[in-house]
């Protein structure tokens, strides 16, 4: 339809509607949000609202569907969390120019851009992301607008793509910003998930047009403060995060204060399929927190302390001087219960003052908020007493400001109990502005005659029943029952009639409602004007409120590690640059809390030179993937700076953790449990070192018993002799013929998880100990999980059967005995023919891996026969 055909409202939705063609355009009309046209369909499907039309010409109407504005936050959330963009269109000024509102989108919410504390989890950072990728290389810039944490990384070589992968795990980020160019493929990695794509226009990433971008907004001559120089990638990733705030929250950029780069060398790297497998944040099965590493260990009080400690959990330190800093004030809050004790006590009054800082700084600060910013800065002087002095604490004391001129401007400028609204008076302090004490003193005579109203009247008129009220719609009014009308005075003005009561006004009253309403008025914009001048001089110490926060975050985590380690008896770990791990008595922080009927079990576990690979056996059940679990998360727990779950334990650090436990299908991307487990365990002997922790559980399983076999023993092999490898690995199996490689390979050692026999029952002992298991138990399993009694005799039949025919591991056909005698000729235990084997050797087609696993072998051989 023409614009000239169209209302006034119509033609002013549209020019607000072209300029966000991608959002949801939520336009205020009076008490209302309302949209219109495709949005109105959108949000009536989406939000389950009732869907009407609007006449907007002659005979034209069109859909529409509207929210109420004391809602809209709910509205709004359920939107974004399916992944849309709502742009927020408000009336701005008081007054109608040509008959009409003047409105205009103030900003526009994205999955990656909420800040109203209704639709945020109080303890998880809501990251934006942007990604920039080229050959080999990908840029990766992250920002959260609620805290004001701006981050940039490069990231180089042939594994540009899964360090990517990793960090984006890491994260777990709402929104991504990506080149239009690269949108349409997606991003090269697996995405977290509940990570929405947001495609930008190529140029938003140009490297120059991003730099300007950055250089405009922190009013720079150069990002080499910043340390982006030589980082082209970076620098687009974090110019398209500015350029797309600049556009999306208009005014709410002032809390990116600052830029920070960094590498992901500084940190151990842990992929996606760890992350789960160790469930460090979340469950895999419930995705809940209470169950995970997280959820043992967070005791923090307040909501950034919470924050803090899910970034560390994610990114563990390689620093060892870093992590030596947090332990040393862990420890002075272990030793000392009753401190510990009294700084909770601070801290439950203290308010999220890292998000709060922000929300003043962009002017989404209530009168409330700003109490809360006064008892928290409060809180301070208490906790700095109580600090001074201790050994392990000084960084906290050094960073905490109390920040006495905000404490003292809000103190002296908000009422101690405010409206939690600017639409109320009572916000500023009497006292605190001349300018407005007056306009309330000229109107409290005014307040004071209609106050005592009530009761003159009563007495002249005689109408003991006589009210004084006020409505929005009439102001102020006298109400006289009818049974009394035949006694109201000639001066009443009868305004309104009810059922049983008539209304009236008198001109002296009037003329006082006149004087309440103008100086109402004109109080609530002084109040206005004085608040946002407060905020704005509370918002230049900005940056004293971000470092006052960061300490107090610390300190949470710190009371919160500390406390967790005297409840669960967890111990110090000694940090060493060395390449060892040594833990005595380890258990498992996780199952051990939530174990109520029996004690946890705890286990050594050490590895030498003689002893870089552990082949674990053991029947399900028996707590094989407990040990290989609890391993790992001791070792995580000592690179946050945490105590650990132990008698002892020495931890050399380790560069990164990797872990092959389960498998799922991956269906949405055509890929079976067996490929999913090739593809982890490839992931793992790509890009482990020397310095990694390697956790495998059943390697192979997801196939035939000899395809199985072959791949468990080749990834063995790999493990052990390739001269960037040899990590720290622990290989739990159900293929017992794998315990023949500690004959062979003299890196490997044998290991299993106990069990006692009693009858045809079995007991698990959970305890590990040398050498390898002789039997599966797997009918004894069986048994133990109810499977029918015939089914479990009929399985025992067939196992004594295959155990007389020697066959349960051999091939039928000759051909296939042939093949499998030359394959496994490792485990046969009849006489190796040594020199025929040597001559036989094929060298010009071995791989180098192939020849040193030879070799060892032929030199195993050799000594044996020496022996006898």
């Amino acid at each position: 339809m023409a614009k000239s055909s169209v209302t006034p409202v119509r033609k002013q939705y549209l020019d607000i509607k072209k300029q966000f063609p991608e959002a949801i355009v939520f336009f205020r009309l009076g008490d209302f949000y309302e949209t219109f046209d495709q949005d109105a369909e959108t949000a009536a499907r989406e939000l389950d609202i009732v869907l009407t039309s609007r006449n907007v010409a002659k005979n034209q109407r069109v859909p529409m569907a509207g929210v109420p504005y004391h809602a809209v936050e709910s509205y709004v959330a359920r939107l974004i969390d399916k992944g849309y963009h709502v742009a927020i269109c408000e009336q701005v000024g008081d007054e109608p120019v040509r008959g009409l509102m003047q409105r205009e989108v103030v900003r526009v919410v994205t999955p990656g851009t909420v800040v109203e504390p209704a639709l945020l989890d109080e303890k998880r950072n809501n990251y934006l992301v942007a990604v920039s990728l080229g050959e080999g290389q990908a840029g990766l810039a992250f920002a959260d607008i609620t805290t004001g944490e701006f981050a940039a990384t490069q990231l180089e070589g042939q594994d540009a793509a899964v360090k990517l992968g990793q960090e984006l795990a890491r994260l777990t980020p709402r929104e991504c910003l990506l080149a239009e160019s690269w949108a349409e493929g997606g991003l090269p990695v697996d995405a977290p998930n509940n990570l929405h794509l947001t495609p930008l226009a190529d140029w938003r990433f140009d490297p120059d047009h991003a730099a300007q971008a950055l250089l405009d907004h922190f009013e720079a001559a150069s990002l080499g403060a910043f340390g982006l120089e030589g980082l082209p990638l970076a620098i687009s990733a974090a110019g398209a995060i500015v350029q797309y705030l600049q556009e999306t929250q208009r005014g709410s950029l002032a809390q990116l204060t600052s830029l920070s780069t960094y590498t992901t060398g500084d940190f151990m790297m842990l992929d996606a399929a760890t992350r789960r497998n160790l469930e460090l944040t979340e469950t895999i099965r419930g995705r809940t927190v209470r169950g995970s590493l997280l959820g043992v260990l967070d005791r923090t009080t307040t909501a950034m302390g919470g924050r803090t400690l899910r970034r560390w959990v994610s990114q563990p330190l390689l620093d060892k001087k870093r992590l030596e800093r947090r332990l040393d004030a862990v420890q002075a809050l272990y030793d000392d219960a009753t401190t510990r004790a009294h700084a909770v006590e601070h801290l439950r009054e203290v308010s999220d003052l890292e998000r709060l800082a922000n929300r003043i700084a962009t002017g989404h600060a209530g009168p409330r908020e700003l109490v809360s910013l006064q008892t928290t800065l409060e809180r301070v002087p208490d906790l700095l007493a109580l600090l001074e002095g201790r050994a392990g604490l000084e960084r906290v004391v050094e960073t905490l400001d109390p920040l006495e001129p905000v404490v003292a401007l809000v103190a002296a400028a908000i009422a101690d109990d405010p409206p939690a609204t600017l639409n109320t008076s009572g916000v500023i302090r009497r006292g605190f502005s001349p300018e407005l004490d007056e306009v309330i003193e000229a109107s409290q005579h005014a307040r004071d005659w209609i106050a005592n109203l009530e009761p003159v009247e009563r007495e002249r008129t005689g109408i003991k029943n006589l009210k004084v009220g006020y409505n929005k719609v009439f102001g102020y009014y006298l109400e006289v029952t009818k049974a009394n009308a035949e006694r109201v005075p000639e001066d009443y003005i009868r305004k309104q009639t009810l059922v049983n009561a008539e209304r009236y006004i008198t001109p002296e009253l009037k003329d006082y409602e006149v004087l309440i309403l103008n100086a109402e008025e004109e109080i609530s914009a002084l109040e206005s004007r004085l608040f946002k001048e407060v905020c704005g001089e509370i918002a230049a110490h900005h940056e004293g409120l971000l470092t006052t926060a960061r300490a107090l975050a610390w300190l949470d985590v710190f009371a919160s590690l500390a406390e967790v380690a005297a409840r669960e008896g967890f111990v110090r770990p000694a940090l060493t640059d060395e390449d060892v791990l040594d833990i005595r008595q380890g258990r498992h922080p996780v199952v051990e809390r939530l174990l109520t009927e029996h004690r946890f079990v705890p286990n050594d576990t050490q590895f030498s030179e003689t002893e870089r690979i552990h082949v674990i056996t053991g029947p399900n059940m028996s707590g094989k993937s407990t040990v290989l679990r609890q391993v790992a998360l001791i070792a995580l727990l000592a690179q946050i700076g945490s105590f650990v779950p132990a008698e002892a334990a020495t931890i050399g650090l380790v560069d990164r953790i990797f872990t092959r436990i389960g498998a799922q299908d991956e269906i949405h991307a055509g890929q079976s449990t067996f490929m999913v487990e090739m593809l982890e365990a490839a992931n793992i002997l790509h890009h482990a070192t020397r310095r990694s922790l390697v956790i495998l559980d059943e390697i192979g399983r997801g196939t035939s018993t000899y395809d199985g076999l072959a791949i468990a023993r080749a990834v063995v092999e790999y493990l052990h002799n390739h001269p960037r490898l040899s990590p720290k690995t622990l290989f739990a199996t159900h293929y017992h013929e794998l315990t023949e490689m500690a004959n062979i390979l003299p890196g490997v050692a044998n290991y299993n998880v106990s069990v006692a026999e009693q009858g045809e029952s079995i007991v698990f002992l959970y305890q590990v100990a040398p050498g390898g298991a002789d039997r599966s138990y797997g009918i004894h399993v069986a048994r133990l999980a109810g499977m029918p009694p015939s089914v479990v005799e009929r399985a025992d039949d067939i196992l004594r059967e295959l155990e007389a025919q020697d066959n349960i591991w051999r091939p039928g056909t000759p051909e296939e005995r042939e093949a499998y005698a030359r394959q496994m000729a490792l485990f046969d235990t009849g006489p190796h023919p040594l020199l025929e084997a040597l001559k036989g050797l094929n060298i010009e087609e071995m791989s180098p891996l192939d020849a040193i696993t030879k070799l060892y072998e032929l030199q195993r051989w050799a000594n044996e026969e020496d022996r006898e």
